[in-house]
């Protein structure tokens, strides 16, 4: 029941966010098979994921895979003599969401002549 009620806060909370699918060379290939990328927050569950993606889109998931990839490396610097620094860019998450035969999300828009 916990579980449940967890899920409908952070649908409720995340609701606010746009979510929507990345756009790239990677991801197009992807959608032969039915899977579309979307960047997400690191706190949302695949529960959470998979409520927000079938109420925002109008579409049966069958599965979600997510990733946090790690933020790059970058150098600072506080001044001409002070000792140079590194600090790390902010971690990103993604999940690879998996529709159902027959739903799909229009992401790429095309024109009919």
């Amino acid at each position: 029941m916990a579980d449940k009620k967890s899920t409908e806060m952070n649908t409720a909370s995340l609701k606010i966010q746009m979510l929507e699918p990345r756009a790239t060379e990677k991801t197009y290939m992807e959608q032969a098979k039915r899977t579309y990328v979307f960047p997400v927050k690191r706190s949302m569950s695949k529960q959470a994921i998979k409520a927000l993606v079938e109420n925002e889109f109008n579409v049966k998931v069958t599965d979600v895979r997510t990733l946090i990839r790690d933020g790059k490396a970058t150098k600072f610097s506080k001044g001409k003599h002070a000792y140079p620094g590194i600090t790390h860019r902010q971690d990103k998450k993604y999940a690879y969401v998996t529709l159902a035969e027959g739903n799909t999300i229009k992401v790429f828009e095309e024109e009919k002549k």
